[in-house]
């Protein structure tokens, strides 16, 4: 079909293309991007008696919202005989049915699904990735399967190199169905109303190298050559039939018909963000901030983490942050409910599978996600409950992957009730349902195999504080006014680890704001050096720390050379240079310092940050002063370097140069 007078068809006629069988890829993350139009019409052709049957559906993010909307429209018996898809919890129609068992369903991960699209357009045998190792999508448990009359196996588990992978099977994709702004003639799309692109480009391609069809919903037509080609997100080569939505079924979300500021083409002020009222939450979301990695890469889940973005704008920290959404939102502030997904003030706007590209290869400098149920593996659930299938989502990947990680909820759900007072709380009401269970329905996250990788796992509630260690889950805080025995250990279905848990930091049970931005970002200087003698380790943590004058860099050179003078001899130095920034004008006189304090008082030296921009220039500006001049991207590197060099690396025990209780953040892992 080569012109606009033949791909331009009804929604009804685009529907009469599905065939019984076929395996349909449909777009669509909560309602943004979701063809409502063409949903409408393939349920229309169906209930008429003209078919198609047994179809397949494929999604990553579930088209929906949560009632009746989007896929939820095709949840007829019938119509649908299989499903592959990432998240259920807004298509509670169609999770119903694969919960009952009526039709073949499976829950993979959002980003394998995603991937799954390019494997299957390149015509590769699928998937391979070690996102689902250890939770129920591994067949060593569950295999994504949602039900007993789910039978055909979609994930393996291979050995590469010596080490275990899960490989996804890839399968063709009869039609595509996509959306997107605009058409020209020939097909070509863009999406320049479109609050995200997802994987419209790679579904197509899926589709068309399967020898099926495309079929796109747009709002509006443009003439022949019209379009430019930097914004044709979907090339006419790849699309079929175009089909103009009505507007009702082409909103923006479903939460908002149309929002300028959604497509990163106006900027809105977002300093008029409400505080949180003091209450559970709140608590919750503050003791999650303090883990806010200044100059980091921040994941932020649906739900009890949305509140961490207002705590940090109220504390003016958001600044110091880039945001990201799972979908591609690159910056910005993500939207929550049926906004979720898109974005005020976005920086850039990612394929979605570009975005798991970023996410499982390690980008997340933090992700703070939901809890829902926790058991004395430190595993948490937070796909199915019973009958009611939530799904992962793009909770797998991104909790595998992220450097560091932190779970928030309340301690316990259904009616919970406190009252903050006294720099602390009083439970007033405990809920009738524990989250913090002996063994969770499903595993979505496996805490033995994060402490196997040694990644920081952390699950932050109102009352207190939990860690995952390699010997388990030890309580680290408590909240003041709370009663460890009666309001935590009496409350959980398994005893964790209880050394010596430190309260809770008091500013967290304040009115007023926590001050934030100086803790964050503000730590004295002698505050940031600290030294172990045993290993004689000189730690140093630069993170967010910013030279602009000469009188800041005579203020390092007499911190370190004032600590080094006290230890009385040569040190190894490990320094944290993560969201370092230095003014080109002091720059000189900044590294003739450094070069001045290694020669003087370094055995050794190392440095790590995970920009790799800084990386370089720190390199070259210690090479000009003939310093080693490798910069690390870890501190696990770095300390391997010393480990080399005949130092040897035991775990720190945590240091605190403030009288006043505070979340632990020492001076190397800040």
């Amino acid at each position: 079909m080569g012109s606009l007078k033949n791909k331009l068809v009804s929604a009804d006629e685009a529907a009469a293309i599905l065939q019984d069988g076929d395996m349909v890829a449909v777009s669509g993350f909560v309602g943004i991007g979701t063809p409502d139009e063409l949903i409408l019409a393939l349920a229309r052709r169906f209930e008429s008696g003209a078919g198609p049957h047994g179809i397949g559906l494929m999604f990553a993010a579930a088209p929906g919202d949560g009632k009746e909307r989007g896929l939820n429209r095709l949840a007829i018996p019938g119509l649908v005989k299989r499903v592959v898809g990432g998240h259920w919890a807004l298509v509670p129609k169609l999770g119903a049915l694969a919960v009952e068992g009526q039709i073949e369903a499976y829950n993979l991960p959002l980003g394998v699904v995603s991937h799954l699209y390019r494997e299957i357009a390149a015509h590769t045998p699928g998937h391979i990735t070690k996102v689902g190792l250890r939770t129920f999508v591994d067949p060593r448990l569950e295999g994504g399967k949602l039900n007993a009359v789910t039978k055909e196996d979609l994930v393996s588990l291979v050995e590469l190199g010596g080490e275990s992978w899960l490989h996804y099977k890839a399968f063709p994709v009869n039609v595509a169905l996509i959306r997107g702004t605009t058409a020209d003639p020939a097909g070509n799309i863009t999406m320049e109303r479109e609050a995200l692109t997802l994987d419209n480009l790679a579904a197509a391609m899926a589709a068309k190298n399967s020898g099926g069809f495309v079929i796109a919903q747009v709002e509006r037509l443009a003439e022949a050559g019209s379009l430019n080609p930097r914004e044709v997100q979907v090339p006419g080569i790849l699309v079929d039939c175009v089909v103009l939505s009505q507007p009702e079924n082409h909103r923006q979300t479903y939460g908002t018909p149309y929002n300028h500021a959604f497509t990163g083409r106006q900027r809105v002020p977002l300093d008029r963000i409400p505080p949180m009222a003091l209450d559970a939450r709140k608590i919750v979301a503050r003791r999650c901030a303090f883990e806010l990695p200044p100059g980091g890469v921040v994941n932020l889940g649906i739900g009890m983490p949305e509140g961490v973005a207002a705590v940090a704008a109220e504390e003016r920290v958001l600044k110091y942050l880039t945001l990201t959404a799972e979908p591609g939102v690159i910056g910005g502030l993500p939207q929550g409910g049926l906004d979720f997904g898109a974005a005020l003030n976005p920086a850039a706007v990612l394929h979605q599978n570009q975005q798991f590209d970023f996410y499982d290869g390690g980008g997340l400098d933090l992700a703070c996600l939901g809890l829902a149920q926790c058991d004395a593996e430190g595993n948490v659930n937070v796909s199915r409950f019973g009958k009611r299938l939530a799904g992962a989502g793009g909770f797998i990947n991104i909790s595998q992957n992220a450097k560091s990680l932190v779970f928030a909820g309340t301690f316990t759900a259904d009616g919970l009730k406190v009252a903050v007072e006294g720099d602390g709380i009083r439970i007033l009401s405990e809920g009738r349902s524990q989250k913090f269970i002996a063994a969770v329905e499903q595993v979505t996250f496996s805490g033995a195999y994060a402490a196997d990788r040694g990644q920081p796992v952390l699950y932050v509630t109102e009352r207190c504080v939990f860690r995952r260690t390699r010997a388990g889950m030890e309580l680290v805080e408590v909240a003041p006014g709370v009663d460890i025995e009666r309001d935590i250990l009496g409350q959980m279905g398994f005893a964790p680890i209880v050394q010596n848990p430190k309260p809770m930091d008091p500013r967290l049970f304040r009115d007023a704001v926590m001050g934030l931005e100086p803790w964050l970002l503000g730590l004295s200087m002698a505050e940031r050096i600290s030294y172990d003698p045993e290993r004689n380790i000189l730690f140093s943590n630069l993170e967010g720390f910013q030279v602009r004058t000469i009188e800041d860099v005579e203020l390092v050179r007499r911190e370190y050379e004032r600590a080094c003078q006290e230890i009385g001899r040569k040190v190894h130095l490990i320094a944290n240079y993560d969201g370092f920034e230095i003014d080109p004008t002091v720059s000189d006189a900044y590294f003739s310092a450094i070069a001045y304090l290694e020669k003087r008082y370094y055995e050794t030296a190392s440095r790590y940050t995970t920009s790799a921009f800084l990386r370089l220039k720190l390199g070259a500006s210690l090479a000009s002063r003939d310093l080693a001049p490798h910069v690390f991207e870890t501190r696990a590197e770095a300390q391997a370097r010393n480990t080399a060099q005949g130092v040897t690396l035991k775990p720190r025990i945590a240091m605190s140069n403030s009288d006043v209780p505070h979340p632990p953040k020492e001076p190397l892992d800040a």
